[in-house]
């Protein structure tokens, strides 16, 4: 297992990773944490190679992909920079890329409850007025769990606060920092339940962030 500890922090600077091959050809990965079952609990950075394909596969507790670069295909449309996908729990897809891809991706987190398939278009969408100077764009939420990305401009302080149900990001741009460090693009970030922190940046940065749905 890799990372399954929830009550411990995880930071991994992605960037710093080499890429792994996974079972299908020209489809790599930087595993973020996973279970020891192919198809289980899985977190990680995955890249298309041009052409590349994967094998139909089943979600049965949902997948959640955030495209990074490129454009990610399946039989549902095609998704490029900035699109938010998610699939419910027992959904099926044959995923692919012509011209090749990056995505965020986990797989078989969801409550299973949460029954709604998602489709965003986050560079076409309009930020929300967040605290402070932050700007909002929402994703997606159930019950306590929250899932946004986040604006951070220049300079920007956040108050010190709790992360009940924890907290997960990745740094898309810009650096993200706290008083335990500084997190550049690309570094993924899972706090766990009752963490606290005080983040601040001094450039403007935008991270992917969920809270609350990590173990009480």
């Amino acid at each position: 297992m890799l990372n399954l500890d929830f009550t411990q922090q995880a930071v991994i600077k992605t960037s710093q990773m080499d890429w792994i091959s996974s079972p299908s050809a020209g489809v790599l990965r930087k595993p973020l944490a996973r279970s020891d079952v192919e198809g289980a609990h899985v977190t990680s950075i995955v890249k298309y190679e041009k052409g590349a394909s994967f094998s139909a596969h089943n979600h049965p507790l949902g997948e959640e992909i955030f495209v990074l670069e490129g454009v990610f295909s399946d039989e549902t449309g095609d998704f490029g920079r900035g699109s938010y996908i998610r699939n419910p729990p027992g959904s099926r897809h044959i995923p692919f890329s012509n011209q090749g891809c990056t995505i965020f991706v986990k797989l078989n987190q969801f409550n299973p409850h949460d029954n709604k398939q998602v489709r965003i278009d986050t560079t076409t969408t309009e930020w929300q007025p967040g605290i402070g100077g932050l700007q909002v764009l929402p994703l997606h939420e159930f019950e306590q769990e929250h899932i946004a990305l986040v604006k951070w401009p220049r300079g920007e302080r956040f108050q010190p606060h709790r992360h009940f149900g924890g907290e997960e990001i990745l740094v898309l741009s810009g650096e993200f920092q706290d008083e335990h460090g500084r997190y550049p693009a690309k570094t993924w970030i899972r706090s766990p339940h009752m963490s606290e922190h005080h983040p601040f940046v001094e450039e403007e940065t935008v991270i992917f962030v969920k809270t609350g749905h990590l173990p009480i």
